[in-house]
């Protein structure tokens, strides 16, 4: 996740979560876990919620804040995705048209804008494949009386 562009310590806490077997733990548990100061953990249960990876939660009849992966993960990351292409898209067109579509410079925007359109096309059918995929699964784990994951 770091070569992808996480920070280091986000990344080894959001790994510590998906991990662990109910996808949650406290900060004293993380900061334990990963031998790194609560402060370290602070900030990358900060980050991490802001964007939206993880979810924040208190434990019945204690003070203590539990940090949970959020259920459908990757889809919820996902889709959070096509409303920032869509603000580049939108942002992208009014550039090409500022700087005209006939000019060496508007015409790279452009192409740019039509590569984010398709991109957005390609996501979202992507996406419905993704839940005709998991709910055929579920349907299927149902069917041999056992759960499916995440249920």
């Amino acid at each position: 996740m770091t070569e992808a562009g996480m920070q280091r310590t986000a990344s080894r806490v959001f790994a510590a979560l998906l991990c662990s077997d109910d996808a949650s733990m406290t900060s004293a548990e993380l900061s334990d876990r990963l031998q790194i100061s609560p402060a370290a953990v602070s900030g990358a249960v900060r980050y991490l919620t802001q964007v939206s990876m993880i979810g924040r939660e208190r434990d019945p009849g204690s003070r203590r804040d539990r940090y949970r992966l959020h259920n459908e993960l990757w889809y919820t990351t996902f889709a959070q995705r096509d409303s920032i292409l869509s603000r580049w898209e939108n942002t992208l067109r009014d550039g090409a048209a500022t700087l005209g579509r006939d000019t060496p410079a508007g015409a790279r925007v452009a192409e740019t804008v039509e590569f984010f359109e398709f991109l957005q096309e390609e996501l979202l059918a992507l996406m419905d494949r993704w839940k005709i995929r998991q709910e055929t699964r579920r349907t299927a784990t149902e069917a041999r009386g056992g759960h499916a994951r995440g249920d």
